[in-house]
């Protein structure tokens, strides 16, 4: 009798241990800059360190190597729970299957916090549901150097609402030409090469004049990236380019914040530290010109955010892990490291970089006036590189119509091989 007691005794404690052992979800994230994967490891420790329930185990991948890791297990049917995902990449993730959508655990209340790019970002257009949000955005702007711009007499804007119209913009370009100290105007950072830079940097050319990179109703590109607006978009870039006034790809990457041979740069928020540093009290942030008819300006955005695969035996817990990273105070953690624009409005209003007032506040004030997504579609790897291509032979002198003619029938042909990505043109 003593036995089975004992017996019964070991049972229950290993029963009472089963009932308490905590669910383990996998989570993937791209192993970026240095300062990013720290605030993320913190994060997980914290997470696991303040509640029994879930324990989460990050893996990290090499950005360079990611997104084929996912697609090869997403073919295999071997995904983690959590997938860290770059933005343009989640409309085919879903397209295959591989994540569910997040709408179940979404509240108005929770939604309106954000801003609009990222619910841009996430939708996917057929079904118009959530399947990915991040904590932070990115913004594209003019970095301007303060010294050439008032040396030239060129007014310097501080909104979205005062920004250069077209023939200001090129009426500076053609001023700051003319300073001795400037070799080139404008850098482009065409030093990128060929790439998603292309895209991302450019294709706000062909949309302020009210072309696109694929009509975003019949997922069609003939007609849309090789239209009129479109090639009158890159005709300008091709412009600017055989004036003399953009800095070469063969110069190098710091023209503007090291050799200051070049008075503004058209990049990203990420350039924010080495910009501060070479340039000080002397660096302006300036909104996107307004190029096109009607005076219409935008903006490129999108990042990394994160989502719940549709594999995941536990995507309830995996949503709480999803829901911490997408704290206010985590997101501020994640803009304060790599300098990009926090997703959540409250955050924003915390932050000291993007608050109302603060040097990189007009990066938010596009990302809720002007922004475009890429757009969010199944054949996005096929338009960006059929871009990127037709961009860098337009660079080069080409014509721009044939350029972005065969870049849309490439697009096309990848669509029709795939029978139209459906549920796509239905």
């Amino acid at each position: 009798m003593l036995r089975k007691l004992g017996f019964l005794g070991v049972v229950l404690v290993s029963l009472v241990g089963l009932a308490q052992a905590p669910i383990e979800i996998t989570v993937w994230w791209h192993t970026g800059q240095p300062s990013e994967l720290a605030v993320i490891t913190a994060i997980v420790e914290e997470f696991n360190a303040k509640q029994k329930e879930i324990r989460v185990k990050l893996v990290n991948i090499p950005e360079a190597e990611y997104t084929a890791q996912v697609r090869a297990a997403g073919l295999a049917g071997k995904l983690p729970d959590v997938l860290d995902l770059d933005g343009p990449t989640m409309a085919n993730f879903v397209w295959n299957g591989w994540l569910i959508p997040l709408d179940p655990y979404l509240t108005d209340e929770f939604l309106s916090d954000f801003l609009p790019s990222i619910i841009a970002q996430g939708t996917y257009p057929p079904d118009g549901k959530i399947y990915a949000l991040g904590q932070v955005d990115s913004g594209l702007a003019i970095w301007g150097n303060r010294k050439y711009l008032e040396k030239a007499g060129i007014r310097i804007p501080t909104s979205v609402n005062d920004a250069w119209t077209l023939a200001e913009f090129e009426d500076a370009l053609r001023k700051l030409a003319a300073l001795p100290e400037v070799k080139w105007p404008l850098d482009l950072k065409l030093s990128y090469g060929v790439g998603e830079w292309f895209t991302y940097g450019f294709s706000p050319i062909i949309q302020a004049f009210g072309g696109d990179l694929i009509d975003r109703t019949t997922w069609k590109a003939e007609g849309t990236l090789d239209s009129a607006a479109s090639v009158l978009g890159m005709t300008l870039l091709q412009y600017w380019i055989k004036q003399g006034w953009v800095v070469p790809a063969s110069a190098g990457d710091d023209a503007f914040y090291g050799k200051k041979t070049a008075a503004l740069a058209w990049v990203g928020h990420w350039m924010y530290g080495p910009h501060k540093e070479g340039l000080g009290d002397d660096l302006v942030l300036i909104p996107m010109p307004k190029l096109g008819a009607g005076c219409r300006a935008a903006t490129g955005m999108g990042t990394w955010a994160w989502g719940i695969t549709s594999t995941s035996k536990h995507p309830d817990a995996a949503w709480k892990f999803v829901e911490y990273l997408l704290q206010p105070e985590q997101i501020l953690r994640l803009s304060n490291a790599n300098g990009a624009v926090p997703a959540r409005k409250s955050a924003i209003a915390m932050s000291p970089l993007y608050k109302p007032g603060a040097m990189l506040n007009i990066y938010a004030q596009q990302l809720e006036t002007i922004a475009i997504p890429r757009p969010v579609f199944p054949g996005y790897p096929t338009i960006t590189s059929a871009f990127a291509e037709a961009v860098q032979n337009i660079v080069a002198g080409a014509d721009v119509y044939e350029e972005l003619h065969k870049a849309a029938l490439k697009i096309d042909q990848d669509i029709k091989e795939n029978e139209g990505y459906p549920p796509f043109g239905k």
